[in-house]
């Protein structure tokens, strides 16, 4: 697990600096829209769909343009037809790279993710180049200020989270697998915890210490994340907390 929490923690650390970032409801339309398009319009019975709308709300999205989101994936209202297309690539350090997107025009968005790499020190890699180093999982944080760690912990294992951190950030943070991730998180929501996050990740297998390449990683992953076309970035690089706390 040496890859999950330290991954987890770098991007918690940076998420709310990136949450002012880019075009936010541009991300979550998008992801809304594929989401209903992949598994149907019925929250309840999508549950991405059902982590995407949780996203959009939690950004304060009103719910009009998400119900407009969905019945554009449904085909029930016309829209863009939208792409996912995942790239991988390394940057700066040989921190691995992996960037999921959703795009209407393939050649455009892969002009740009091959610029940005090249820009800031990287370089974009053939399919499953990258992909391999990392595993996806389920990844819960709950906010320590809203929850007692003994009963959250309790509650998470029992449902059949497969690890649990409270080390290292000012949340808890509940690791399951693909076949665990719904049922854990429905338990946590019916014991009324406050979930944070409720996402499925991609995590490395491993980090790799880029050094004083720091700054120079953050400011990729930063302009990738900008890119309106992406919709997550993530990677093996390990970003020493003070390169962190300058960003």
């Amino acid at each position: 697990m040496s890859g999950h929490s330290k991954w987890s923690t770098i991007k918690h650390k940076k998420g709310a600096a990136d949450a002012k970032r880019g075009r936010l409801f541009t991300k979550l339309i998008k992801e809304i829209t594929m989401s209903a398009k992949v598994g149907g319009g019925v929250v309840e019975s999508n549950p991405r769909l059902r982590s995407a709308v949780l996203a959009a709300k939690k950004a304060s999205m009103p719910s009009d343009n998400i119900d407009k989101a969905i019945k554009r994936g449904t085909g029930e209202l016309e829209g863009v037809t939208y792409e996912e297309v995942v790239y991988e690539g390394y940057g700066p350090g040989g921190a691995a790279i992996l960037i999921e997107a959703m795009t209407d025009n393939k050649n455009r968005t892969t002009a740009e993710i091959r610029h940005l790499l090249s820009k800031y020190g990287g370089n974009l890699g053939a399919t499953g180049s990258v992909a391999f180093q990392f595993s996806k999982k389920g990844y819960i944080a709950v906010e320590k200020s809203s929850a007692a760690e003994d009963a959250l912990m309790e509650a998470a294992l029992e449902a059949g989270a497969e690890d649990f951190q409270a080390e290292d950030s000012d949340v808890y943070e509940i690791y399951t697998d693909l076949a665990s991730f719904e049922a854990v998180k429905a338990q946590l929501e019916a014991k009324k915890f406050a979930l944070q996050t409720a996402e499925l990740q991609m995590i490395p297998a491993t980090m790799v210490a880029v050094g004083d390449k720091a700054p120079a990683l953050l400011k990729l992953l930063d302009m990738l994340e900008d890119n309106d076309d992406v919709q997550k970035v993530w990677s093996s690089g390990d970003i020493d907390d003070q390169y962190l706390q300058d960003a």
